[in-house]
């Protein structure tokens, strides 16, 4: 098949031109990043419009095209979109966009590289310049060969002749660098750009923290970015550079930023998908776009399904929508640094058929808290869309809000007016489960269903990792000396701290762990207590929601009851109702060390009372797939 590669396509594009989609030819391509991370490999290119040739390197949006066999060494591609960057003292076409023309094609004429085009080649040494010939397809294969030598090597070419700077409208000629830089998609950011501008919207901006290294106290802050194209990325500003754009910086505004550092994104902390971040210092330009710009989107999200969210990562970010169907007053919590902020659960649920608690920090409380409140309290279900909440897999499955969460209530989208629909047609009635509290791993659907005696003729809890059962049993009996501890209540990250306290005098307690004093301790369950079925009995430990569960009374309240009142009669009454009532409990088995001693803890995850309706039907499967065996 004959075909016309692009006539001058490789100098067009090394003298700046970005709107032509020329015909080229791929001589070479090499990987030349061999991260395990095939989103970090890049491959360099030659690409050749039969008369000249030229180094470029592919953007990693488009590996799966090199990986396919779609693009390969003979391809004739169309440029769609790319730019020029500089890189050491000389440049490369960065393709951003293309597509395949012909997948495998004889290489095209009698290409040189860039510069060389017209300079005799008899006393040229072989390792400077590609040598031409015209004798054949076998002898282009062995100039292909060194072409893709010599690019893979980098070497020095022969830089084209002298021209004069270009002419921008209405300043004449300038020098270069002082032409301003010319907008690009966030996409196109590679470190191997030297002059750049992007336009984007800021989607999220985190909160001022300090910190405290090796080199001193600072300062830092962060905010997300969104460009016409759906390209994110995150910018990062430490010290000075703060105090020049924390206050300017302002969430749904557009903004053009340039002269910035990129640096590889540390995935630890940053959810966007994007390789890269941005670091700004003292010679960044940040500009707000005073016109509305309706081609940006305000917003970009990658919704997950609540179900799915039972084989989610723990810590993992992601976006959630769902239907608002509780929510719970704001309380405060203590931090570790002793500090006071506020906490509010709300619940919602989708058309997966599942409900997750929704856990709201700081100002969210106060905020979009008590508006969804006020929505609740007035008998609607506001829609809440969730834009990188965290995942927290502690009891069970649950979204918190972190410094970057975005909420949207009744958010214009296609899957809230979807959502809406389905509430109020079927899942305004609908039942969903639960899995906040609720969800052993593994998710209900392998639930293990055994008896107290198979606990121990089947050596659970001796492996590596623990073993999760499912028991029906009755509680026999219960420690009543050491059924609860006094516990911090400070918050260390997203959680509360909970480990025991001391007391300091008559009227204040000291976490060791902490670090801090303060007046007022949580009391927190630790129930030492027996459980019974029809084959056995064992020991097992309830921490404290499962506590509570079964005593249906407070740690604090009974401990004053027993410690400060005194009051043995009424103690004793609370202990013995919580005796011989039947649970399912939901149990986690592990050997643990106690001291030289090799011991299986049994511990209490969820204990719910029995409902025999259910535990009835479960008894008729079982039996009925005895009768088929």
């Amino acid at each position: 098949m004959s075909v016309n590669l692009t006539a001058n396509a490789i100098p067009s594009i090394i003298g700046g031109d970005v709107n032509s989609k020329p015909l080229v030819q791929v001589l070479d391509l090499s990987l030349i990043s061999s991260s395990s991370n095939s989103q970090q490999q890049r491959y360099r290119m030659l690409l050749s419009d039969a008369v000249s040739s030229h180094q470029a390197m592919l953007a990693t949006q488009l590996n799966d095209r090199v990986r396919t066999n779609r693009v390969k060494k003979g391809s004739v591609v169309q440029l769609l979109e790319y730019i020029c960057s500089p890189l050491q003292n000389r440049k490369i076409i960065v393709v951003l966009n293309m597509e395949t023309i012909i997948p495998d094609c004889e290489i095209i004429g009698n290409p040189k590289p860039f510069g060389e085009s017209n300079l005799p080649t008899q006393k040229t040494s072989p390792d400077k310049v590609v040598q031409t010939s015209s004798r054949g397809h076998n002898n282009n294969q062995q100039q292909t060969s060194q072409t893709g030598h010599a690019a893979q090597s980098f070497r020095p070419i022969v830089q084209p002749a002298y021209q004069p700077p270009p002419v921008y409208k209405n300043r004449g000629a300038i020098v270069k660098n002082e032409a301003p830089a010319r907008i690009i998609p966030i996409a196109a950011l590679n470190p191997y750009q030297g002059r750049w501008a992007i336009k984007a919207r800021v989607t999220a901006k985190g909160d001022l923290r300090r910190y405290n290294n090796a080199r001193g106290d600072g300062k830092v802050f962060s905010f997300d970015l969104l460009d016409s194209d759906g390209g994110e990325i995150r910018v990062t500003c430490f010290n000075a550079v703060v105090d020049r754009f924390y206050n300017a910086i302002q969430v749904g505004k557009v903004y053009t930023i340039s002269k910035g550092s990129l640096k590889p994104a540390q995935k630890n902390f940053n959810h966007l998908k994007n390789d890269w971040e941005i670091v700004l210092d003292s010679n960044s330009n940040v500009e707000l776009c005073p016109d509305e710009d309706d081609s940006i989107p305000k917003q970009q999200f990658s919704f997950r399904p609540i179900i799915d969210l039972e084989n989610v990562d723990n810590n993992a970010i992601l976006d959630v929508i769902g239907v608002v169907i509780s929510v719970n007053p704001s309380v405060p919590i203590l931090r570790k640094n002793g500090m006071e902020t506020q906490r509010r659960i709300l619940n919602i649920k989708d058309s997966s058929g599942r409900s997750v608690e929704l856990t709201l920090w700081g100002e969210f409380c106060n905020r979009e808290g008590q508006k969804l409140q006020e929505m609740a309290d007035a008998g609607s279900f506001p829609i809440v869309a969730v834009k990188a909440g965290k995942v927290n897999d502690f009891s069970g499955k649950s979204i918190g809000t972190i410094s970057t969460t975005q909420l949207s209530i009744n958010p214009d989208l296609p899957e809230a007016h979807t959502l809406r629909e389905w509430f109020d047609r079927v899942g305004k009635d609908s039942v969903s489960r639960s899995i906040s509290k609720d969800v052993l791993p593994g998710g209900p659907k392998n639930e293990i269903r055994k008896t107290v005696s198979q606990i121990k003729d089947e050596g659970l809890g001796r492996s590596d990792k623990p073993d999760w059962i499912t028991v029906r049993a009755t509680i026999s009996f219960i420690k009543t000396d050491t059924f609860c501890y006094t516990a911090c209540p400070l918050m260390v990250g997203d959680r509360q701290c909970s480990k025991k306290v001391t007391r300091v005098g008559d009227a204040r307690w000291q976490c060791d762990r902490c670090n801090q004093e303060f007046e007022e301790c949580d009391y927190r369950y630790l129930l030492q207590a027996q459980i019974v079925d029809h084959t056995g009995i064992t020991w097992v430990t309830a921490f404290q929601e499962a506590g509570e569960e079964i005593m249906e009374y407070p740690a604090k309240e009974l401990y004053l009851l027993k410690y400060e009142e005194q009051d043995d009669d009424k103690f004793g009454k609370i202990i013995k109702s919580s005796l011989f009532n039947h649970f399912v409990f939901r149990l986690k088995i592990k050997e643990e060390l106690y001291g030289d001693e090799q011991r299986v803890k049994v511990t209490v995850v969820k204990a719910d009372k029995v409902n025999y309706s259910s535990e009835s039907r479960y008894m008729l499967e079982s039996i009925s797939k005895f009768c088929r065996q």
